[in-house]
């Protein structure tokens, strides 16, 4: 017995040194269809940490360029603009959504067609630790708006 406690103490205090995961669910992934040649659209779906964490990068191989966009009203405009980093507050829901938060790919390499499943590939920080989380986002047509919108009747 005497062996055994300090053993379970070594491991306990292994595990407490351990980098924690931030623990973020995604729901909803689609991607906007393409027409041939367009050169951008929007991935959109629902992210949900366990923890405070930040979206900071993402990536796609069907796109050149990926960006963190937000679109927001100033001056009666709406602007898009890339922003570093989303926030990601423990518990509650975020959506990136046509008309707000979204993952904009851009310099596509081919046409995004409805049905089509892609690669997404987002980057997560929480207290200093980065974690990556693989999305299948699937191709929605040009006119689809996101679940959340179509219950809210927007």
């Amino acid at each position: 017995m005497r062996l055994i406690r300090p053993l379970v103490a070594a491991a306990l205090g292994l595990l407490l040194t351990l980098p924690v995961a931030a623990q973020v669910t995604v729901t909803d992934a689609w991607i906007r269809g393409t027409v041939p040649q367009q050169m951008a659209t929007g991935a959109f779906m629902q992210l949900k940490s366990a923890r405070n964490a930040k979206l900071i990068e993402a990536r796609s191989p069907v796109a050149g360029v990926v960006e963190i966009h937000e679109m927001k009203l100033e001056n009666n405009v709406m602007r898009m603009r890339a922003i570093p980093e989303l926030e990601l507050p423990a518990g509650r829901p975020v959506d990136l959504k046509p008309g707000g938060y979204h993952v904009m790919l851009m310099d596509l390499k081919q046409q995004m067609k409805e049905g089509e499943v892609v690669p997404v590939t987002l980057v997560i920080e929480s207290a200093g630790k980065r974690e990556t989380i693989e999305v299948k986002a699937t191709v929605r047509a040009a006119t689809a708006r996101s679940d959340s919108m179509k219950k809210h009747g927007q």
